[in-house]
């Protein structure tokens, strides 16, 4: 019988995941349509907003915009947790892909508590164009 190894690296046997592992399951999840697991997914575990920042570097629009997706669905459904991503797309907007600061942005901008939207008014000056109509657009809406 072969076992899989755990994430601290013993062979455990009980088919535990690495978090990179779980990470890449859920882009892929992303990529294929299936929000509604991942919204169960980030239900039963929310260390996950943790690594939104980190889903938005995906270079698969589908992934990008699946987790705007989700994170529609969670404001809803989540209200109270949503902001556990906030620390994680405030280092997304450090990226130096326009199109990473640009998404996270635009999930803040969903998020739309007050250390949210505070993070969007830090980048309306940011050099991408595309990225300041989003901040501007947002901003508007919101106030």
């Amino acid at each position: 019988m072969q076992h899989e190894l755990s994430p601290s690296g013993d062979r455990s046997g009980r088919g535990e995941v690495s978090d990179e592992e779980l990470l890449r399951v859920i882009a892929d999840f992303l990529d294929m349509g299936y929000v509604e697991n991942i919204v169960a997914m980030f239900k039963q575990e929310p260390r996950y907003y943790r690594w939104t920042g980190q889903l938005l570097q995906d270079e698969r629009f589908a992934v990008r915009l699946g987790i705007s997706v989700l994170f529609e669905y969670l404001v809803q459904e989540r209200p109270h947790e949503v902001g556990l991503a906030v620390p994680s797309l405030a280092e997304a907007l450090e990226s130096d892909l326009a199109r990473v600061r640009g998404e996270a942005v635009s999930v803040l901008g969903i998020i739309g508590t007050p250390e949210a939207l505070a993070h969007v008014r830090t980048m309306v000056n940011d050099p991408d164009p595309q990225v300041t109509e989003v901040v501007r657009d947002i901003l508007a809406a919101r106030e």
